[in-house]
């Protein structure tokens, strides 16, 4: 993943070209386009990547031919949702790319349910818990619920939803309806409780991800392009969800204590120590603090590596390992960008576009996501302080997911 060296003159004026015309394609302001066109000239290659991914890779993304109107429903709600994760699914083998699109969704609905704060949370918690019996129903749909219009209308018309869960064949639906009981049922207790101990952040991850992992590597092997190996796995599955939904919580602080009505999932057993309040980081007197606590949460997820690596080792088809893999290097990549830095506590931080896209064409064997590991574990091994009260910590598990990935 590091950049190359000595690029050719022609190669920088193609950067530079690429730039100016990526500019064009997206709407920004003056100031933000001028911002853009320094960054991106810093990068040729994830200039040369953005192209090759507008103009060629996205337009290979085709939906399959005689869809169903339900299905066309889902498919479209999949892209509104998540472009990217959408793309990934339609380069799944046919036999997959429907259960796991209906899964996706589902399980999105669920999370509509929980996210919503505005409503009562008795009658939330009841809905929780039965959410997966809907999935039998293709009458069933519910209003009331939803920030934003795609939630909303992904339960307004659930049936569309329902209808293609109903067409999948029974061991798929078996394993989406078992993981949405055990999703809803874990969200309706966390619904009701604050996450408090490590523990607790363990648990609770497990209920909204790690649960995900293990459906999906259930599904890869009842589908026979995986081996059943992957039925045993569930431990280094749930870890594999851990570590994507540790990554998402330590980013998102900002987003999630600015939500009107916000939940926070920073466990009290690791931001009491630098806090009285979790409110209290965002305090420029507790800013030195405020970056000490994100890196004990950033520490704490890189204990899930070296089970990303043993997983990914595992997986054989092709187009199943770019599934997984895609998401984890964009979690280590995060990571990196959000350790050490006070900006997760002032404004949204996110990893360059540019480097997203060289991510997911990057994403192709073991050898290439190693190399992609590598080269943040070792980014993070350079900038470890002393003065972080973690340090110790995270030089351990830093030098551990090397040995891992460097005898791979």
């Amino acid at each position: 993943m590091a950049e190359k060296k000595g690029y050719s003159s022609t190669a920088f004026l193609f950067g530079v070209i690429s730039g100016l015309v990526l500019l064009l394609l997206f709407p920004l302001s003056k100031s933000a386009k001028v911002r853009k066109a320094a960054e991106m000239l810093r990068h040729p290659r994830e200039l040369l990547l953005l192209l090759k991914y507008k103009f060629v890779y996205e337009k290979k993304m085709r939906l399959p031919d005689n869809l169903s109107e339900d299905s066309k429903y889902c498919y479209h709600k999949l892209t509104l949702v998540s472009r990217s994760f959408a793309a990934v699914i339609l380069e799944l083998p046919e036999e997959l790319r429907e259960p796991i699109a209906n899964f996706y969704l589902v399980l999105r609905a669920l999370d509509t349910v929980e996210d919503d704060m505005t409503v009562p949370i008795e009658g939330k918690v009841a809905e929780l818990k039965v959410f997966y019996e809907h999935l039998y129903d293709k009458e069933w749909s519910l209003t009331g619920y939803g920030t934003v219009d795609v939630e909303r209308d992904m339960l307004e018309k659930f049936p569309h939803i329902a209808g293609v869960f109903l067409t999948l064949k029974p061991e798929y639906q078996e394993i989406i309806a078992d993981i949405t009981k055990k999703m809803g049922a874990g969200m309706a207790e966390f619904a009701q409780r604050d996450v408090v101990t490590i523990e607790d952040y363990d648990k609770y991850c497990h209920y909204v991800a790690g649960l995900v992992g293990i459906g999906l590597s259930h599904m890869f092997a009842r589908s026979g392009l995986e081996t059943d190996k992957l039925l045993a796995m569930d431990e280094i599955s749930n870890s594999m969800g851990l570590f994507l939904q540790k990554t998402n919580i330590t980013r998102d602080y900002l987003e999630d204590i600015t939500a009107a009505n916000s939940r926070m999932f920073y466990p009290k057993e690791i931001w009491e120590k630098y806090a009285p309040t979790l409110a209290h980081l965002r305090l420029p007197e507790h800013s030195a603090k405020a970056v000490h606590c994100l890196n004990e949460m950033v520490t704490n997820a890189m204990v899930h590596i070296p089970d990303c690596i043993d997983y990914l080792k595992t997986v054989k088809n092709p187009a199943i390992f770019k599934f997984c893999a895609i998401p984890q290097a964009m979690a280590i990549a995060t990571l990196s960008k959000v350790y050490d830095n006070h900006e997760v506590f002032e404004k949204e931080v996110k990893i360059r576009k540019g480097e997203a896209v060289a991510i997911i064409m990057d994403c192709t064997d073991m050898g290439k996501i190693c190399d992609i590991f590598l080269h943040f574990v070792v980014d993070l091994q350079r900038r470890v302080q002393d003065s972080d009260p973690n340090a110790e910590n995270l030089r351990e598990y830093l030098a551990i997911a090397k040995r891992k990935l460097t005898q791979v």
